[in-house]
């Protein structure tokens, strides 16, 4: 599986940002091909960022152009409700195999 750049320059809060890069290290490990039969696709869950906060974590996968192409991760991490105006975001390309 190939993947793009993260891009992890959101500004804002660096815990949450702290936060947001290590949720997406685990959020883009996941296979395109398994990722390709339920995408788009998104989850949300309450954890904690690493000074102990609480946070909300939102991941999720879209298309990035086309459907059956690379697949856009994007996660965010805010805390309070709703918060997510006011979130960290982080994301990177999951590329799609290029046949062998």
């Amino acid at each position: 599986m190939s993947k793009g750049k993260p891009d992890t320059s959101a500004e804002g809060d660096p815990v949450l940002a702290a936060a947001a890069a290590e949720e997406l290290t685990h959020a883009a490990a996941l296979d395109w091909a398994a990722l390709a039969k339920v995408t788009p696709w998104g989850d949300a869950f309450e954890g904690f960022a690493p000074d102990g906060s609480e946070a909300t974590f939102e991941r999720a996968y879209v298309w990035a152009e086309a459907i059956g192409g690379d697949i856009l991760c994007e996660v965010t991490v805010f805390r309070g409700e709703p918060g997510f105006e006011d979130g960290v975001r982080a994301s990177c390309l999951i590329r799609r195999p290029t046949p062998a």
